[in-house]
């Protein structure tokens, strides 16, 4: 499976920024998709973070996905790469 990389930074309340990677099927182009998986995935985590919009995330590049991002794909419409300060 070839996947989307979109590489995502995101300022958290404390000043930190988070820095991870969305991935999604390469099919998968809709930006407002991609956004609200990047919601989603930042609801998950105990602290608050700045809205997610086109200026903190954006496409990257294109990649074959893992056994494991593969399943993550299967099970919730994406993966999340987590990069720095994402805990």
């Amino acid at each position: 499976m070839k996947v989307s990389v979109w590489d995502t930074y995101i300022q958290r309340e404390d000043g930190k920024v988070m820095h991870f990677d969305i991935l999604v099927p390469s099919e998968v182009t809709d930006e407002e998709i991609i956004f609200g998986f990047g919601k989603k995935y930042l609801k998950t985590k105990p602290f608050t973070a700045n809205h997610l919009k086109a200026k903190e995330c954006r496409f990257c590049h294109i990649e074959q996905a893992t056994e494991q991002i593969i399943t993550s794909i299967e099970n919730v419409g994406f993966h999340i790469i987590e990069m720095e300060n994402c805990d």
